[in-house]
């Protein structure tokens, strides 16, 4: 299972940004997910929040449990109970949802979700502009384009909100993040301000796209990689092998805020012939992520990264800079690697509480700290990885 803690504001807003933002619809330094072992594969758990302090207490889990049921017996909010113990417990990224809302979570890691099809940035100017449309869905097909600036959701102004309220605006709450509810956006383009109505829609999401930086077969290839989602792992893996011989490779881990750390650990293994990913700690018992022997350790390999590079992604980009694989280029990472694993609570809802940290393989911790690349490139750092990437003859 897997799903976000980082809460903001509301918690109406707190659920509808960690929801939206699992898939990498909108991407913000301060709103951003990670990821969770599946119920039946716990011993992988993924990585989770930002600067905790220790491993919440066994003791503060049975709390939550205990709040649950006592509250289902009363006849009363489970998920709020149960999140009012969480509170106290000392977790800050803790969180609780309901049965709906963790089906959501699963649904979005296996790349899909209900959304409007677009994404979304804050300018310099503190505007909302569309950052990406998603062909076919229903903002493309109303004819909103890249660029356009987002005034108003649903009759609320968005500049100046955070981002992440941005997102749970276009999501909805409880009862409006479904397929078919109706979305009103204010929106101005060239002067020109209107409005749309959008109907949300189940929508498929492409975390990993593929294509060449030049017309050469053997010209470099570019991998981006938007969201760990299932399959995310073997799709990376797939275009390696595909890649021609005398191509490097510049992975794009920029604005990628994690997801299944499962499918980052498979990604590490298109790259490395076996050995350790990352070690991780769960009440103080250590364990050790691994790869998969075989992947292709000779192609030349840059990373991009930058702060909005979290989480799973994070995990892999530590490992190919400390095993010596790869060059890491562009800002310091966000900084997550906190582990957290699910109970199941009253009712069908789901805790989720943090049980301990990972490192990278030469046991750096990255909680709070992230990752500074080998070359630090802001607004010119894909031209620099590139440079950097035909320079150890991975093709121009």
């Amino acid at each position: 299972m897997s799903g976000p803690t980082h809460r903001f504001g509301p918690r109406g807003l707190h659920r509808g940004a960690a929801l939206t933002l699992i898939f990498g619809c909108v991407l913000a330094t301060a709103a951003a997910t990670g990821s969770l072992p599946r119920q039946d594969d716990r011993r992988n758990p993924g990585i989770q929040a930002r600067s905790v302090a220790s491993a919440v207490d066994p003791r503060d889990r049975e709390a939550v449990e205990d709040a649950a049921a006592e509250a289902e017996a009363d006849g009363k909010s489970v998920t709020d109970a149960a999140q009012d113990a969480v509170s106290r417990s000392g977790d800050r990224w803790g969180a609780v949802y309901d049965e709906q809302e963790y089906a959501d979570f699963e649904q979005a890691l296996d790349g899909s979700y209900t959304g409007v099809g677009l994404s979304a940035r804050r300018s310099a100017g503190g505007t909302v502009t569309v950052s990406r449309v998603e062909p076919g869905g229903p903002a493309d097909r109303a004819g909103i384009r890249k660029g356009d600036q987002l005034r108003t959701v649903d009759g609320h102004r968005v500049d100046r909100r955070p981002v992440a309220e941005v997102v749970a605006l276009l999501r909805g709450d409880r009862t409006d993040a479904r397929a078919g509810t109706e979305v009103v956006l204010g929106l101005r383009r060239d002067g020109h301000g209107w409005t749309e109505t959008l109907r949300r829609a189940r929508l498929s999401t492409e975390a990993v796209t593929v294509r060449r930086l030049g017309s050469a077969p053997s010209s470099a290839v570019l991998i981006k990689v938007t969201a760990f989602t299932k399959g995310t792992g073997t799709e990376i893996r797939d275009a390696v092998r595909a890649a021609h011989p005398d191509a490097g490779i510049l992975l794009d881990l920029r604005a990628n805020a994690g997801g299944l750390v499962t499918e980052a650990v498979t990604a590490a293994s298109a790259f490395l012939d076996g050995g350790l990913v990352a070690t991780y700690d769960v009440h103080g018992d250590q364990r050790a992520l691994n790869a998969e022997p075989g992947g292709d350790t000779d192609r030349p390999l840059v990373v991009l990264v930058d702060g909005g590079t979290m989480s799973a992604a994070e995990l892999l980009t530590g490992a190919l800079q400390d095993r010596g694989r790869a060059v890491t280029v562009g800002t310091r990472t966000f900084g997550k690697g906190s582990v957290q694993m699910p109970s199941k609570l009253a009712g069908g809802s789901v805790a989720e509480l943090t049980v301990g940290h990972y490192r990278t393989p030469t046991g750096r911790s990255v909680d709070g700290q992230g990752i500074t690349p080998d070359l630090v490139a802001g607004t010119e750092a894909q031209q620099r990885a590139e440079t950097v990437l035909s320079g150890l003859g991975g093709g121009s």
